[in-house]
């Protein structure tokens, strides 16, 4: 499965979150660190679920650029 990550710049690194899981968020000081947390995030917020007898979300998310001549 593949699961959206929004990662947004912040004054300390980075920040993520996936929208279609809520709550699964993740940081990290770097771009390749946050994707990494993120993984890891992802990984173990299903597990969770799963674990608790909660429906895994299916990915449904999508993202698309909308170019502005400016």
């Amino acid at each position: 499965m593949k699961y959206l990550v929004v990662i947004e710049p912040t004054d300390t690194g980075f920040s993520a979150y996936s929208p279609d899981l809520p709550g699964c968020v993740s940081t990290g000081a770097t771009r390749e660190e946050i994707e990494r947390n993120m993984q890891e995030a992802i990984e173990l917020h299903l597990e969770g679920l799963r674990e608790e007898g909660y429906p895994v979300p299916e990915p449904s998310t999508s993202s698309a650029y909308v170019e502005i001549v400016a």
